[in-house]
């Protein structure tokens, strides 16, 4: 038995749908997540500015006693991960191999579509690994930049005229293209997954980044002893609405307020 931490992280709180997932098949796992919601979003940042963030929240993470990270941040599995898990031991990771995996098991018209941050859509990270898995798979990518700050506000009822406009203005491309897979390359994504399939229809499978990178965590790591599961929660700005958007993305009340790190930065070192 292992009782060492699962670290988990995001630019925002839209990994916590990562920690939902583990609640539910590791439920005796002591995780520590930490969001990055006075940097967030990430995905409209440079490229050396992800990595130093990704290397500032990984330091922080690995100041407790943890055995895994789990990144659940699109952007900085499509544009970092590389680079950072090079420069660590703990095992990392993240969303961008398990959601491929995931999507060419699920896709029978081999048409896949992805959706994500700018960052992740630049990248074209998710493209390459499925290309690697398949390279007769057709994909379409579309950056979808309004729907992380919609979810943040609270905005992604599939009855929302706003939702809707904006699910329409991003996915009608992809739904022209007659995909049978979508991935939803950014943690944020899921909230949106009703208005989503309300768009695309009940025939798409909808790739949930956050719950695949769970799932995958859980085929390496040695379980903690039954009764160890806790959760602790750490965010770099604002600790005082955690509780009201946590519950958004945990989809049960978080049960206690967020620690604030009040200088991430002051994590790790930046190494140009």
């Amino acid at each position: 038995m292992d009782n060492r931490a699962i670290g988990v992280f995001d630019s925002g709180l839209g990994g916590l749908t990562a920690v939902r997932q583990l609640h539910r098949i590791m439920p005796d796992e002591h995780i520590i997540y930490f969001g990055d919601t006075g940097r967030v979003p990430y995905g409209t940042r440079s490229r050396q500015t992800i990595i130093n963030y990704t290397r500032q929240d990984t330091a922080f993470l690995c100041s407790h006693d943890i055995k895994a990270i789990v990144v659940a941040c699109g952007t900085v599995s499509s544009v970092a991960l590389g680079t950072v898990k090079t420069e660590n031991t703990i095992p990392m990771v993240g969303v961008v191999k398990p959601s491929c995996y995931t999507a060419m098991k699920l896709t029978k018209s081999n048409r896949v579509g992805i959706i994500g941050t700018k960052g992740t859509i630049h990248s074209g990270s998710y493209e390459a690994m499925l290309h690697t898995l398949d390279p007769s798979v057709h994909t379409i990518a579309r950056a979808c930049p309004l729907f992380v700050p919609l979810v943040e506000n609270g905005r992604f009822s599939p009855d929302d005229p706003v939702v809707q406009l904006v699910v329409e203005e991003y996915l009608a491309e992809i739904r022209d293209f007659g995909v049978d897979t979508l991935i939803m390359g950014c943690t944020h994504y899921p909230l949106l997954r009703a208005a989503i399939r309300a768009y695309l229809g009940d025939e798409v499978a909808l790739i949930d980044p956050g719950a695949e990178a769970a799932d995958y965590v859980r085929t390496f790591l040695e379980p903690a002893e039954p009764g160890n599961g806790r959760t602790e929660y750490f965010v770099s700005d604002d600790p005082d609405s955690f509780d009201t958007y946590a519950e958004m993305f945990l989809g049960e009340p978080a049960g206690v307020h967020a620690n604030l790190v009040e200088d991430i930065a002051s994590y790790g070192k930046e190494r140009g």
